[in-house]
């Protein structure tokens, strides 16, 4: 009779060692559960917290916001002064020419000394957003093209009378374009208004109907901020 193949005896797990080597996985496992919960709990806290420098970032972001928005309440009052200077001169300036009529010198004069006023307002301008900048560019534009009106007007008036007419032609016609100019800029002001939360700013020029002037949206000042 054969003899039946097996492990030696000394190999052989006795039934209370199978015992003591579940306990001890069993252990094992609780206390890798237990290490694990906290570890998992920072891990969860460290991914949920902006880092320093995206705090800083958001930071700097809000002082961005807060200071465009002073600046654009700053420039609405400009502008609301100097739109109230600038019509009357843009609107004499048209009338003067369509009626054939030359203004008087001491008018010319004080138009002058207004406009160098004006156009130092926008000297030195502060930086801000790309919004606010486009339309203190386009306001300061308007200012400056009406500067040159006015000095097309004086040089007429300086010169010999045969060519005057076409001289206030021509400076009517670039005062239409101030008035184009500064009413698209409004309209850029009103919206970034908007924007910061102040609600409808309306900065349009009172110089009479110009053909392809942008006008204001008839919604109630301060509405829709």
């Amino acid at each position: 009779m054969s003899r039946r193949t097996g492990r030696p005896s000394y190999l052989l797990t006795s039934p209370g060692g199978k015992g003591r080597s579940k306990t001890w996985m069993v252990a094992v496992a609780a206390a890798a559960v237990l290490v694990a919960a906290p570890v998992g709990g920072l891990v969860g806290h460290a991914v949920g917290r902006p880092s320093p420098t995206e705090a800083n970032i958001a930071q700097l972001q809000k002082a961005e916001v807060e200071r465009d928005a002073q600046q654009i309440v700053e420039l609405t009052a400009m502008a609301h002064q100097t739109g109230q200077e600038l019509s009357p001169i843009l609107q004499a300036v048209r009338q003067e020419a369509e009626a054939g009529r030359t203004p008087e010198a001491a008018q010319v004069s004080q138009w002058q000394q207004t406009m160098n006023r004006l156009i130092a307002q926008f000297a030195d301008p502060p930086s801000g957003m790309t919004a606010t900048n486009v339309a203190r560019g386009g306001l300061r534009s308007a200012v400056e093209q009406t500067a040159v009106a006015v000095d097309s007007v004086a040089l007429a008036l300086s010169g010999p009378a045969a060519g005057r007419t076409e001289q206030l032609a021509l400076a009517a016609r670039q005062a239409t374009l101030a008035v184009t100019t500064w009413s698209v800029a409004a309209t850029q002001l009103d919206q970034i208004n908007i924007d910061a939360g102040l609600g409808h700013q309306h900065v349009h020029l009172d110089a009479g109907e110009v053909e392809g002037a942008l006008t204001p949206d008839g919604a109630t000042e301060g509405s829709g901020g």
